[in-house]
């Protein structure tokens, strides 16, 4: 269940009716009036939101190396879709980051919300992680092949420069230089937990 949605993203209207349900999409679709008073129908998928976190293990960064049906090997932060099941975001990080990589953070912050597509009601939730509670085993889903990786701040920039590596460096990381201004990153919204 999403307890934050960011001003400027784009939701489906209160009118809207569900037209088709797929395994991962839904197609809805509403009565729109135009700016000349007719009237039209307009179209938006809904899938659920992904969530991703960027954990810190004291100076290394906390990633996947991971290959999945129908794809080719790729780097990514731990993370998936929010499920049902999970009471919100923080919830579902949580989750992601405990099958995943078989570790649980003390602290958890959401730094950054984006909207991929403005025809999909689709929003991903990156969590920064930090201060390592337990460490587990991975629990990864039976469509996942994964390796945990931990790397230094310089070269996990260099690694995101492969194109199978290229969403490593979200916008909000874009200028952080060190592991301490990333532990510091700014958090968007406070979840009670």
């Amino acid at each position: 269940m999403r307890e934050f949605v960011p001003p400027n993203a784009k939701t489906l209207p209160p009118q809207a009716t569900r037209v088709f349900t797929g395994k991962i999409f839904d197609v809805y679709q509403w009565p729109q009036q135009l700016y000349d008073g007719t009237m039209t129908t307009f179209e938006m998928l809904r899938r659920p939101d992904t969530v991703e976190v960027i954990g810190i293990d004291g100076d290394k960064i906390i990633l996947t190396r991971q290959i999945q049906p129908h794809q080719d090997w790729f780097y990514a932060y731990p993370g998936g879709r929010v499920e049902p099941s999970d009471k919100n975001e923080l919830w579902a990080a949580r989750r992601e980051m405990r099958e995943e990589t078989g570790l649980e953070f003390q602290e958890l912050k959401l730094v950054s919300v984006h909207q991929p597509q403005p025809k999909i009601d689709w929003l991903v939730y990156i969590f920064v992680a930090n201060n390592v509670t337990r460490r587990g085993d991975l629990q990864p889903d039976a469509g996942e092949k994964i390796e945990v990786l931990k790397l230094s701040l310089p070269k996990l920039k260099e690694l995101a420069k492969q194109p199978n590596a290229k969403f490593l460096l979200p916008d909000f990381m874009k200028d952080i230089q060190t592991i301490d201004e990333l532990k510091t990153a700014t958090a968007v919204h406070q979840y009670s937990d």
